[in-house]
C-alpha cells in the first residue's frame, strides 16, 4: 500500500457524490451507476461514497458496505475512492476492513456521533480504526474537541494520510496546520464557499457536492486556487454563493436535498432523499429552477 503516491492524489477535489433513493426508499443502484460515470467521466480525482452529501446516517451498514463495493467496481481503478465508515468503534473497524477487501483506496472516519468525546477517547477511537487496516484513513472532523492533540497523535499513524477539516474558524485551522507536524494533506471540509479562505491557511484540496451538478464550476475554482488565479477563483465563488446559501438554509437541511433535486431539474436524475430529510419546498425549488438557469442547467 503505496501511502506517500495515495496522499499526493488527495491534494485534489473531493467528490461527494450522492446515494439515489426509489419512491420506495432503496437504493436506486442504476441512478447511483450514472452519478459516479458522471464524476468519472468530467475528471473528478477522489470520490466519496455516502459522505454526508451521500447520506452517511442514513444508510445501514449493510447498504453502506453494498455501496461501496458497487462503486469500487464501477469506478475500476479510474479514480480513488473513500469511503465512509464510522459509528461505535466496533463497527467502524468492520467497515473500514469491509472497504478494504472491496479495494477502496481508503476510508473517511466521520465525525463521531456520540455526544461527549473526550481527548484520551478520541485517540483510541481512531487508533483503533486506522490499525485495523492497511488502506488510507482519512479524519472527518466537525467539532472542537478533535483538537491539536488529538490529530497530532493520530496523524503520527502511517496510515492517517489526511485530515478533512469542516470548522469555519480559519485562525484556528491555521494553527492545526502550523503545530501538527505529522505529513498529511490538510482538506477543506466546507466546499466552494470556503475554500478559498482554507487554501490561503494551508489546505490542499476540498470537498465538493455541487461537483454532482456543475463539475466545471468546481474544477475551476480547483484549478484557479492551484495556480493562484484569484480572478478565476473569485468568479466561481460568485456563481456557486447563491446555491451554497439555499443549502444552508434550515440550518443545513436543505443541503442534501438541493443537490438532489438540482440534479433531477438538470437532467441528472438524483432520486429521492430518505428521512429525516424531506424534499424542498416551492419556493426553494424555484430559488433553485433560477439558479440552474443562469448557469445554463435548466431551460
Amino acid at each position: 500500500m503505496d501511502h506517500e503516491k495515495l496522499a499526493q492524489r488527495l491534494r485534489t477535489l473531493h467528490a461527494i457524490n450522492v446515494t439515489p433513493f426509489r419512491e420506495d426508499r432503496v437504493v436506486d443502484y442504476d441512478l447511483l451507476e450514472r452519478n459516479i460515470e458522471f464524476l468519472v467521466a468530467n475528471g473528478l480525482g477522489v470520490i466519496v461514497p455516502y459522505g454526508n452529501t451521500g447520506e452517511f446516517y442514513a444508510l445501514s451498514v449493510e447498504e453502506a458496505q453494498a455501496v461501496t463495493r458497487f462503486v469500487v467496481e464501477r469506478v475500476d481503478g479510474r479514480t480513488a475512492v473513500l469511503a465512509g465508515i464510522g459509528y461505535d468503534l466496533g463497527t467502524a473497524r468492520e467497515m473500514a476492513l469491509a472497504a478494504q477487501k472491496a479495494d477502496a483506496d481508503a476510508v473517511m472516519v466521520h465525525q463521531p456521533v456520540h455526544p461527549y468525546l473526550m481527548t484520551e477517547g478520541l485517540i483510541r477511537y481512531y487508533t483503533g480504526i486506522a490499525r485495523s487496516v492497511e488502506i488510507g484513513v482519512v479524519l472527518y472532523v466537525r467539532h472542537e474537541a478533535i483538537d491539536r492533540e488529538v490529530l497530532s497523535r493520530v496523524a503520527d499513524i502511517e496510515n492517517v494520510l489526511a485530515i478533512k477539516y469542516a470548522i469555519n474558524d480559519l485562525p484556528h485551522f491555521a494553527d492545526l496546520v502550523q503545530c501538527v507536524e505529522a505529513s498529511v494533506v490538510w482538506v477543506c471540509g466546507t466546499a466552494e464557499m470556503w475554500a478559498p479562505f482554507f487554501f490561503a491557511a494551508g489546505a490542499e484540496g476540498f470537498t465538493s457536492g455541487l461537483v454532482n451538478i456543475a463539475p466545471e464550476l468546481s474544477l475551476t475554482m480547483l484549478d484557479g486556487l492551484r495556480r493562484g488565479d484569484s480572478e478565476a477563483v473569485r468568479t466561481v465563488w460568485r456563481h456557486v454563493a447563491p446555491i451554497e446559501k439555499l443549502r444552508a438554509k434550515n440550518h443545513n437541511g436543505n443541503n442534501v436535498s438541493v443537490i438532489k433535486e438540482g440534479m433531477n431539474l438538470a437532467g441528472l436524475p438524483a432520486g429521492l432523499v430518505r428521512e429525516p430529510l424531506g424534499e424542498l419546498d416551492e419556493a426553494d425549488r424555484q430559488e433553485l429552477i433560477q439558479i440552474l438557469r443562469s448557469w445554463g442547467k435548466f431551460a
